[in-house]
């Protein structure tokens, strides 16, 4: 080959490195990201109320039902999924188009119909956890989620206790006060455990059950289930006193610890079911959180002692004075 040949020769070309995939996100961007659409139709939801929240309750209880019963069949069970599923729909919409009493008298009718449901299975072994397990679910997220219905429609709820006079100076939405606080202040509440667990826990709360909780992390819960009880007092005290003037100061400083405190039970209690069936999260519909029973694990305990601490509160300062006024 001549001089020429070999200074003609093209050099090799190198090929350009390619480009390194973008980081995952992390937890907390995954988690601000689900807050940042949840939010906006959290609060919708509660401020139309009626047939919205009734939907909007039974989709919440449909696929947390099945996440409910996804864990008991990763521990070998077998739920009476229709029924219980049926069960746990049905109970929003009785307690809508009803009342609290008749969820709770249904919710008794569930487990007769489950007996029967399982006398009709071939497969009768594991029939006591099954019945028993397939009622937990119904009670478990059905019935203790069917108290956001009566909390929001809560005048109705003491009209029908103790009649219209007691009920008669109640705004017609005040339950939307209340049901916006209480899911206000569990959510803050598990956000201050979260942050306040990550910068400063060292103390396991409950390691048997979920190692990463730590008393650090509650006492975050508990402040930041406070802080967001008084923002939320003082934002509607503002802009919406008529909603909110029912509810006082001195109340919502008892309140709010209480809640923060039953947020913290609630997911602790939904920790100890996926530790039993050694499953990390329910689902992955909701990035950074997990599934919808993941979610709304602090609420489903929160939700109802809001709405029996108000009938309590209700009936102290209200029921008494009117019945021993009357000759």
């Amino acid at each position: 080959m001549s001089e020429a040949a070999q200074t003609a020769a093209p050099e090799p070309t190198l090929l350009a490195p390619p480009p390194e995939a973008p980081p995952p996100r992390s937890n907390l961007q995954q988690r601000l990201i689900t807050a940042a659409f949840l939010i906006p139709a959290i609060c919708g939801v509660v401020a139309l109320g009626g047939w919205w929240l009734l939907l909007a309750i039974m989709v919440i209880t449909a696929i947390a039902i099945n996440e409910f019963y996804h864990l008991i069949e990763a521990k070998g069970a077998v739920p009476v999924r229709g029924v219980g599923t049926v069960a746990a729909l049905a109970l929003p919409l009785v307690a809508f188009i009803g009342s609290e009493y008749l969820a709770t008298l249904l919710l008794s009718a569930v487990l007769l119909g489950l007996m029967i449901a399982q006398l009709r299975k071939k497969q009768i072994s594991e029939s006591l956890a099954s019945i028993s397990e397939t009622f937990f679910g119904v009670f478990y997220v059905g019935w203790l989620l069917s108290h956001a219905i009566v909390l929001r429609e809560f005048k109705d709820s003491v009209a029908g206790r103790w009649g219209g006079a007691v009920a008669r100076g109640m705004d017609s939405d005040v339950g939307a006060f209340y049901l916006f606080f209480v899911i206000a202040v569990v959510i803050a509440g598990d956000a201050g455990a979260y942050f306040a667990g990550r910068r400063y826990g060292h103390r396991p709360l409950a390691p048997a059950v979920s190692p990463k909780k730590t008393i650090e992390g509650a006492y975050g819960a508990i402040v930041g289930g406070i802080a967001m009880a008084l923002l939320t007092k003082g934002a509607f005290d503002l802009f919406a006193s008529d909603l909110s003037e029912e509810l006082p100061w001195l109340a919502v400083i008892v309140l709010a610890p209480v809640l923060a405190g039953v947020g913290i039970v609630g997911d602790l209690v939904e920790s100890l079911l996926k530790r039993d069936a050694q499953i990390k999260d329910t689902g992955t519909l909701l990035p950074g959180t997990g599934g919808v029973l993941d979610r709304i694990d602090s609420n489903l305990l929160g939700i109802p002692v809001m709405y029996y601490f108000l009938l309590a509160y209700t009936w102290w300062t209200s029921v008494p004075a009117r019945n021993f006024s009357s000759p």
